[in-house]
């Protein structure tokens, strides 16, 4: 019997609402609205579409948004200025730089300049060391939503064994830093496999794992045979495999999809999956740092 399919879309849609109505009761208690800058720099398609899609999402949530576009050839020192403006903004409460930047900023300075109680994306080393001993404000975005993809899928994670293939700050180590944490819809037994990792030893863990979650940069990397029967599948990646007649970018996950699904028991679609519920995290954790500014 195939797979659950898990859709993300549908999960991203009802969080929407959730924060639609947390947003209502601020403005109508304290008179605020959660304000996001998004500061873009240069003009690289994907960057460009991607704070399109955050500013389009923040305003239909009731927001106060802040689309901030600069030049490529903006200075270092430049942008590190423009942060700390937004940083001693009170109206706003989030602030993302869009990544990747140009060569001659050094990207490290620029997540370090943000102010941790805005740093909505989680990236802050002091949001990554709050997130290490079970205390974060604010979670990566990708990351939490993986979590709340397990959960109100109903995806059992207490004493689950979950199996994490990649290592990345992005998703890999975030994940498995949440997941082991003794908190509900958590609890979890990781273990990481990467690069370093021989082979035939990740496919032995994988094999064990109740929650496997992908993110290993390589189209169609997991296989059937790799996969627990019954096991929920987390499939992080995006991959490029070809074009359409019509010239449209045909997608691949990091698993074997067709047919993983024949031996999972729940598994994330590509497109469709854990991608809609990155922009939806940010705007949750938007939402915390404004209601975490007003004292609610």
């Amino acid at each position: 019997m195939a797979a659950k399919i898990i859709s993300g879309a549908e999960v991203a849609k009802q969080i929407r609402e959730e924060l639609k109505k947390e947003v209502e009761e601020m403005k109508a208690k304290k008179g605020v609205s959660p304000g996001l800058v998004t500061i873009l720099v240069g003009e690289n398609p994907a960057s460009v579409s991607y704070v399109t899609a955050k500013q389009k999402t923040s305003k239909e949530l009731g927001f106060y948004s802040i689309q901030d576009n600069q030049p490529a050839d903006i200075s270092e020192a430049a942008l590190l200025a423009l942060i700390d403006k937004y940083n001693k903004d009170p109206q706003i409460h989030g602030i993302l730089v869009q990544l990747p930047v140009p060569k001659h900023i050094n990207e490290t300075k620029v997540l370090y300049a943000i102010d941790p109680a805005k740093d909505v994306d989680g990236f802050h080393p002091v949001n990554v060391g709050k997130l290490m001993i079970g205390e974060a404000d604010y979670l990566p975005c990708t990351p939490a939503g993986i979590q709340e993809l397990l959960v109100r899928s109903g995806v059992e994670t207490k004493g689950a064994e979950l199996v994490v293939v990649g290592r990345s700050n992005i998703v890999g180590k975030p994940i498995a830093n949440i997941m082991l944490q003794k908190q509900k819809g958590a609890n979890s037994t990781v273990t990481i496999v990467h690069t370093g990792t021989p082979r035939d030893k990740i496919i032995d863990h994988c094999r064990r794992a109740d929650i496997l979650v992908v993110a290993a940069g390589v189209a169609k990397y997991v296989k059937a045979d790799w996969v627990k029967t019954g096991a929920a599948v987390i499939d992080v990646g995006v991959n490029r495999i070809g074009m359409s007649e019509s010239g449209k970018a045909i997608l691949a996950g990091d698993v074997d999809f067709e047919n993983v699904k024949e031996v999972a028991g729940l598994i994330t679609p590509v497109p469709g999956g854990v991608g809609p519920m990155t922009i939806t995290m940010l705007m949750k954790n938007t939402v915390k740092a404004a209601k975490l500014a007003a004292g609610l």
